[in-house]
């Protein structure tokens, strides 16, 4: 598994809790997939590969699409992602806030220090210490989709944070998600 599986299982959610009635085929195309999240098509039809595999998704009955399973892939990110994808903050660098400084959970949780996690990012104007994110696209993702930036602060929340904000981050995610934790 890689950090990109997990990128690509959200996105595809992400379009499909848009798309109540019919989904826009397009969307869902390698293509579409690999210039909205910066990862090469070649990439995205492995990482698709994976998923199925994996049980993460499947093929939509109706459609042919690829669906996120949402429990099966809840079930990984609150009880497998911080073993796959483990996290020691680094070195202070500007970013993206993530984990409990991201937006989602503002004014949830009280920080124990002055330093924020952050997604490494040149162009942003806070500070922290840096987060290494599931794939090095992320910050660009996240400044144009805002449910992205959702779910990818709670993963951190939960691969880095203690008890007491992973649990939350689990329960956030599974309302997203549509699932229990």
């Amino acid at each position: 598994m890689k950090g990109q599986d997990i990128i690509i299982a959200l996105r595809l959610h992400g379009l499909w809790q848009g798309s109540w009635s019919s989904p826009d085929k397009e969307l869902f195309s390698v293509r579409s997939m690999g210039e909205t999240l910066g990862i090469s098509k070649t990439e995205v039809s492995r990482s698709n590969q994976r998923n199925l595999e994996s049980g993460i998704v499947r093929k939509d009955r109706k459609t042919g699409l690829l669906k996120p399973d949402s429990r099966a892939l809840l079930e990984f990110l609150t009880h497998g992602i911080k073993y796959v994808f483990p996290v020691k903050p680094a070195e202070i660098v500007r970013g993206v806030p993530t984990a409990h400084a991201a937006p989602v959970l503002e004014g949830k949780m009280m920080s124990a220090g002055d330093l924020i996690p952050v997604w490494p990012d040149a162009n942003s104007s806070q500070m922290g210490q840096a987060i290494q994110p599931l794939i090095e696209s992320v910050p660009s993702i996240v400044k144009k989709d805002p449910s992205m930036y959702e779910m990818l602060a709670l993963i951190d929340a939960i691969r880095i944070g203690g008890s007491r904000e992973s649990e939350l981050a689990k329960q956030m995610l599974a309302k997203i998600l549509g699932g229990h934790v």
